[in-house]
Order: structure tokens, then sequence, then C-alpha cells
């Protein structure tokens, strides 16, 4: 079998020769500590990127099948982003910066993690219909219609791959700040917050609707939130359900009519409270399935859902840091969740500095031993 087929046919509940060793990348660090470890070659720890040629190389190093996030879209965010630039650099080497997004940002030299929220240039009616808006409207150029047109005779053949859907609140955080878009939601102008929703996910809507206009056929769609924390999500799942749902639900339409069935989304963080408005409205795969300090979410999930809730991920990665028998008790976990069915396993996230080489060769060596 290809391992298209193996993961296809995992989350559709029919028969696989065998599991699939799936992950979701890596940080750049950990590349750069592998290759000064002598782990890796040195070439292959820089212009590493998910579905690159060096990825696909570094996967046979390793011995995984693929690599799970393999999507392609369009250039549905702002357009054009603001320009980056640093406002001042404080005397530790802190930049504050503004973003493509308009996020006033504070970015510590050495450090590739979130940066921290400053200040944001999206506070009102007036910044949004002048600086916002203009950004959020549909153009022909943000699809690559040419591509989309042999996508079905140039694409991979023996892998998954995904469109992806855009984000319906995630990016509009991006643009807000966390306390930004907190503020409009309860203190300053809902109507605001709703419009500023509307515009951007009808934009990615009919950049969805002209990819898949094309004929281009894939299996399956993804949305990218990161909307929720370890205590949960960073709004009310009332307020979420009356902004949001209705948006999911188009774009899930969409899909369906075009015979997409397997239709995921990433959010970080505890996500039970949203997980019913992104169900009911088509949303039925859980990726990665962000393990943290909670636990496992997705047995939770398939308990409360049935089996219309699937699954990819949910491996806590940081056992990858510890030693063989932090790894076995992941394996063994992984072993009851693939037994439920429509799950495919994966670490919870991108690999992280500090995960050993050579438990990651053991951990796909092993994970390809489960059989359903």
């Amino acid at each position: 079998m290809t391992n298209r087929e193996r993961a296809m046919n995992l989350l559709r509940f029919q028969p696989v020769d065998r599991m699939p060793a799936v992950h979701f990348g890596y940080w750049s660090e950990l590349l750069t500590e592998w290759a000064e470890q002598g782990k890796i070659p040195k070439e292959l720890a820089h212009g590493n990127y998910d579905g690159s040629a060096k990825e696909r190389e570094l996967d046979k190093l390793i011995g995984w099948d693929f690599n799970w996030y393999r999507t392609v879209g369009s250039a549905n965010g702002l357009r054009p982003g603001f320009e980056y630039k640093v406002l001042e650099e404080l005397p530790d080497g802190t930049k504050r910066v503004q973003s493509g997004s308009g996020i006033i940002e504070r970015v510590k030299p050495g450090i590739s993690s979130i940066p921290s929220e400053d200040d944001y240039l999206l506070k009102d009616r007036e910044a949004f219909e002048t600086l916002y808006r203009p950004k959020m409207q549909y153009t022909p150029e943000r699809v690559n219609l040419e591509y989309y047109k042999t996508f079905n005779e140039t694409r991979p053949q023996d892998l998954p791959v995904g469109l992806h859907l855009g984000s319906v609140l995630g990016d509009i955080r991006n643009m807000t700040s966390v306390m930004g878009m907190s503020y409009l939601m309860y203190d300053e102008d809902e109507d605001l917050f709703a419009d500023i929703v509307d515009a951007y996910a009808e934009m990615q809507y009919q950049c969805a609707e002209a990819i898949l206009a094309t004929g281009a056929k894939f299996d399956f769609a993804h949305y990218w939130e990161d909307i929720c924390f370890k205590n949960g999500p960073l709004i009310s799942p009332d307020k979420f359900e009356e902004i949001c749902a209705k948006h999911y639900q188009k774009r899930n339409d969409l899909c369906h009519r075009y015979g997409i069935d397997i239709i995921s989304l990433d959010c970080d963080g505890v996500t039970e409270k949203l997980l019913p408005t992104w169900f009911n409205t088509g949303v039925n795969t859980m990726f990665p399935i962000e393990v943290g300090v909670w636990g496992d979410q997705f047995a939770p999930a398939r308990e409360k859902f049935g089996k219309g809730m699937l699954g990819v991920g949910g491996m806590d990665k940081t056992a990858l840091r510890k030693d063989k028998a932090a790894v076995d008790a992941e394996i063994e976990r992984m072993k009851r969740l693939a037994s439920l069915g429509g799950f495919i396993p994966c670490p919870d996230h991108r690999l992280m500095p500090g995960t050993k080489f050579e438990l990651v060769q053991y951990y796909a060596e092993e994970i390809k031993k489960i059989r359903i």
C-alpha cells in the first residue's frame, strides 16, 4: 500500500497493511542541535521545511514515512501585509517591531517562539475600514489558477495532500492581539468584531471556492486556529458559536460538495469547549491533538462524538527528550488509541530542542509495527 492509501484507509475505518510513521516537522533549533551532534548532515539543518526535498531526505534517515502537514492553498491572508519594520531597539537587544499583521511585538534575540505583544493597530472602526478591510478583499491574484489546473497530475500520488482553508478566528487574533480581541468582543464594539470576522472569512471562502472550481482534488481540508491555551479557549463557546459557526459551516459545505469528507483543524491548548462548534459544522479530524499538562484529548472526544470524530496526533513529544521507557509508554498509549479506529499516531507538534535523535528513530520504527 502507499502511505496515501494507508492514511486515508485508517481515517475511514478500512483495512491497512501497517501503521504509517507520521510526524509534524521540527523546530529549526533542533535540526541545528542534531547537526552539531553529528546526527545529521549540516546541509539538512537549513532550508528544511514542510514538504521540502531536505525534509524528505531527513525522513528517510530517521525512518519516517511522511510529514502529515502537507497542504497547499492560496494567498488568503492580509494582502498586502503591513510593512515589517523595527520601531525601537532596547538595551538588551530586544526589538519592538511592527509585524505583517499590524501587531507591535517585542522580539528577543535568539528566541524563535511567539513574541510578546506590545500594541496593535486594529483598535476601532476607522482602523478596520481604512487599514484592514482593503487588505481583506478577494482578488483573482490570490489564487494561482494555472498551478491548480495541472495539480492532479503533478501532486504526489503516494502521499495525502490537503487544501488549506485558512482560519476563521486565529488569523484575526494575530491582527488584534489576544488583549485587543478580548476588548473588542466584550467591552468595545461587538458589531465591529463580527464585521472583521465576516469580511475576512468571506475572502477566504472565495479563495477556496476558486481553487476547487479548477477541478483540483484533495485528500482532506485543513484549518489553522490556535485560539486555546492550557485552561481553555480565548473566546467563550457561546460567542464562538454565534460569530464563527456559520463560516465553518459555509466552508465545510463547500468542501463536501467537492467530495472532501475529511476536514481537520489545528488548535493548540485545551479544545474541549470549542469542539462542539467545529464538529457540528463539519470539522471531523483533530490534528495535531496537543497533550500538554492536561493529558489525552482524543479518547474523551471520541467517547463524546463517536466514530465521526477522527484524529491525527496525540503522541506526547516530550517523551522523545527522555528515555526509551518513556517512549515505550507512549507507544503503548498510541496502540490503545489506534485500536479505536479512525486515528493515526503522530507527535503532538513539531519536535523541539532537546529531542534525542536515536529515540525518534526508535519511535518511527516501532510505530510501524502497530496493527489494526
